[in-house]
C-alpha cells in the first residue's frame, strides 16, 4: 500500500517539474527571439545610409546678417552631428565665396 502512494506522487512531481521546466523554456525562446529582433533593427541602422544633409541656401544679396545666420544654422547643424567636420567647411566656404 504505501507503494502505490509514493508512484502516484513522484508522477505528478516529475509532470509538474516538465511543466515548468517547459515554461522556462518558452520564456527562454521568447527572450531569444526578442534578442535577435533588436540585434537585426541595429545592424540595419547601421546599414542603413545617413540622412542627406539640408543644403543651405544660397546667400541674399544684402548679404551681412543672413550671412551671420546661415553661418551659425551650419554650426548648430555640426554641432548637432547632422554635418560632419567637413561637410560643414565645404559648406562655410560656399557660404563666404558665394
Amino acid at each position: 500500500m504505501f507503494v502505490r502512494r509514493r508512484r502516484p506522487l513522484l508522477g505528478a512531481a516529475m509532470i509538474g517539474g516538465g511543466v515548468l521546466a517547459g515554461r522556462r523554456s518558452v520564456q527562454n525562446s521568447y527572450r531569444e527571439s526578442d534578442q535577435e529582433q533588436r540585434l537585426e533593427q541595429l545592424e540595419q541602422a547601421q546599414q542603413a545610409p545617413p540622412a542627406p544633409a539640408a543644403a543651405p541656401a544660397a546667400p541674399a544679396a544684402s548679404g551681412g546678417d543672413d550671412l551671420v545666420e546661415q553661418l551659425q544654422q551650419l554650426s548648430k547643424l555640426l554641432d548637432s552631428g547632422a554635418l560632419t567636420q567637413d561637410e560643414f567647411d565645404a559648406a562655410k566656404r560656399k557660404l563666404l565665396a558665394g
